[in-house]
């Protein structure tokens, strides 16, 4: 019999399919039954290999050998995946299967973790594609009545293979560089150096910020407040206090208006990240990893997306999702529900995946029995379904100018007429007892008219001074990423701002585990080893507009509109010129990794180029990193004879050249012997040594 092999990305997939497609007998590492073997990967199983795996003398970081970018790339599997990637390949080659059918995420790095493990392979059977947006049984069985040639995502592959390369390329390279020349451990990438920058200048901008005093003549009403003109100059305002002392306060205009407020649009990922860090102070990995799992449970669609909209084939679903809904969340059961599924329809906004919605499975499920982060997100999903297809809100505004002395004050009040989507909004708010700081609640003025006179209004003076920006949240930074750089792109750029939505979590975790950045409470904020790292970086490294062109690029390249060699091209200039224009450190900043350096007093002097020699924790180099002179602590030559490098025996080497040493190890005699040690250097890769005995035997 012959067989269809199908790849998930993770166990627990592979097994909800299974059990779609009738594969029921478990083996070890797959499932078989009914003409499908069904097995998976283990996240990534194949990644690109480390520099040193190209030459062993890359285990080195030296300025010399930048820039590191290979021709030929090579791949690796890490120890506790080999068994893995064993069987898959045996399973892919077995003479039984007939065709490979790629059912990792339907998404760029999904489709890259297929693919390096069917090269990896060399596997040449002819491949389907499962594109789904939901673990639902009807849709795993609706995409594998629809397989898609492999072949349709060739271009998608090359682009993710792109941005891991690229990743791959300014990673390798720049964290080499600008640890070398500041001595100090710098982890740099293309996507997280630009948003470290965000955060450091946001909170340079803080500190920096010099509060201004501002004044706004008010006319106190009673129960309401009319406001005048804002002002920096106190004396100004003074001014129009004293000409309105006295002076009649006449009602000049009433101006009435229905107003509507815009049903909020579903979720993407990361409006769903940033809405969980504002109600529940969930990090955004933290969100995707709860979203993520409700996929997996069949309760919600794919999570890495970045639309908002759904496609016009699921307009008919709409409403009884929604009614399936209201049935499903007890706080929403007695709101009116309303249903205008045209406003979330727009296929012009929908590329690999729609928005997150909810999936009819919420009706079966057992949702109070769910982990309280996913039941917080699950709830929040629906309850945005609600008011995204809900009726508008609805309230009449009034604005009253009032007039004294001919200066014009403005009050604005608000009367809501009908709650509309916002019945379902406030539901969840009173449901999690949350407050808004800023609500827009009614405020009703009083009825006047026009040329009316205030006999118990009073005028005065409101003060204040001005604020400095927020630290960034969560919330706040994914939306900085997202629109960031945007205002330079071309209004047509298909990927804007810094990094993905499926990335931008994984981003932020990075670097906090570098300790570039910290959380306190909710803010982040950045280390002072961030904040130096970012005032060493060139601008080229922490341009946001740069990240968001790299990310346009990648989706052309996705839809074949860019060669992927011409990308790569660009990377390969990019980093070139980063690493030729960054030779020597600029001694302004070098300081600032001083921390590193255990004596600001040089060592001595360079025997290559006649600049001086510093001791750091790790050895003793020269300042010129283009010159690469350097005595390592841990150097093999010394550590055979069991000394430990100190800064007297580097001293007395540069300064005369040898040393004497009364005990050294012979590992070959097993004991100590003494000779005379004389720097050998000959300008080669490594420093070099030899023994004289001619005054002393073994």
């Amino acid at each position: 019999m012959n067989y269809k092999l199908v790849i998930a990305e993770k166990p627990s997939v592979a097994k909800t399919i299974a059990d779609v497609l009738g594969s029921k007998e478990r083996k070890d590492g797959f499932l078989i039954g009914n003409g499908y073997i069904v097995s998976w990967c283990i996240g990534h199983l194949i990644t690109l290999a480390k520099a040193e795996s190209y030459d062993k003398t890359f285990s080195r970081w030296r300025y010399a050998d930048l820039p590191i970018i290979p021709d030929n790339w090579k791949y690796s599997v890490s120890e506790d995946k080999i068994k893995q990637i064993e069987l898959l390949s045996k399973l892919m080659n077995r003479s039984d299967i007939y065709v490979v059918i790629n059912a990792c995420d339907a998404g760029r790095e999904g489709e890259l973790i297929f693919r390096l493990v069917y090269d990896y392979c060399k596997c040449d059977k002819d491949v389907k594609r499962l594109w789904i947006s939901s673990m639902e049984e009807k849709a795993i069985s609706e995409g594998f009545n629809n397989l898609k040639s492999g072949t349709e995502y060739d271009n998608l592959y090359k682009s993710a293979l792109c941005r891991a390369k690229a990743d791959w390329i300014v990673g390798i390279n720049a964290t080499r560089l600008f640890s070398i020349l500041y001595d100090d451990t710098l982890n740099v990438g293309r996507v997280q150096s630009p948003t470290l920058a965000l955060i450091a200048e946001r909170e340079s901008g803080i500190s920096n910020f010099i509060k201004e005093p501002f004044y706004v003549p008010i006319v106190e009403c009673g129960n309401f407040t009319a406001e005048g003109e804002k002002t920096k100059d106190k004396e100004y305002a003074e001014k129009i206090i004293a000409d309105c002392d006295s002076k009649p306060i006449v009602i000049k205009s009433v101006e009435k208006q229905k107003k509507t407020i815009s049903c909020y649009k579903l979720f993407d990922l990361t409006a769903l990240q940033c809405e969980a860090n504002r109600i529940f102070g969930y990090t955004a990995q933290q969100t995707l990893d709860y979203v993520q799992s409700l996929y997996e449970k069949k309760l919600t669609t794919y999570p890495r997306t970045d639309s908002r909209y759904l496609t016009g084939d699921m307009e008919n679903g709409i409403k009884p999702l929604a009614e399936i809904i209201c049935s499903s969340v007890t706080f929403l059961n007695s709101i009116k529900l309303a249903v205008n599924a045209k406003q979330v329809i727009d296929n012009s906004k929908v590329t690999d995946h729609h928005a997150i919605i909810p999936t009819i499975s919420i009706k079966n499920a057992d949702i109070s029995s769910l982990p309280i982060g996913e039941k917080n997100i699950l709830y929040m999903i629906c309850v945005r379904f609600i008011c995204a297809v809900g009726d508008k809100c609805e309230y009449d505004e009034t604005i009253i100018n009032i007039e004294c002395d001919g200066n014009i004050f403005t009050a604005k009040g608000r009367t809501i007429i009908n709650d509309g989507f916002k019945s379902a909004d406030k539901a969840f708010k009173d449901y999690y007892k949350h407050q808004e700081e800023n609500t827009s609640e009614n405020i009703v003025l009083p009825n006047f008219t026009e040329g009316e006179i205030l006999h118990n209004a009073a005028v005065g003076m409101r003060e204040g001074v001005t604020s400095p920006p927020k630290s960034y949240t969560e919330d706040t930074l994914l939306k900085a990423m997202e629109k960031a750089g945007t205002d330079e792109l071309i209004e047509t750029a298909e990927r804007k701002g810094i990094g993905t939505p499926a990335t931008r979590a994984g981003i932020i975790e990075k670097l906090v585990k570098s300790k570039f950045i910290e959380r306190k409470g909710r803010k982040l904020l950045p280390t002072q080893k961030g904040v130096n790292l970012i005032s060493i970086l060139p601008d080229m490294l922490k341009s946001p507009y740069l990240t968001a062109e790299w990310e346009n690029k990648l989706k052309k390249v996705e839809y074949g509109e860019l060669a992927d060699s011409e990308f790569i091209n660009g990377i390969r200039d990019f980093i070139s010129k980063i690493i030729a224009e960054n030779t020597i450190p600029k001694q302004e900043y070098k300081a600032l990794f001083s921390s590193n350096q255990i004596n600001a007093e040089p060592v001595g002097i360079c025997p290559r180029c006649g600049n001086k020699v510093y001791e750091s924790k790790r050895g003793f180099f020269c300042e010129n990193t283009a010159c690469e002179f350097g005595i390592w602590k841990e150097n093999v030559f010394f550590v055979s004879k069991k000394v430990k490098v100190t800064r007297n025996i580097v001293e007395t080497l540069l300064k005369e050249g040898r040393i004497f040493m009364p005990e050294l190890y012979s590992e070959k005699m097993k004991k100590t012997y003494s000779a005379t040690i004389y720097l050998n250097d000959s300008g080669g890769k490594y420093v070099s040594f030899r023994l004289d005995f001619s005054k002393s035997k073994i």
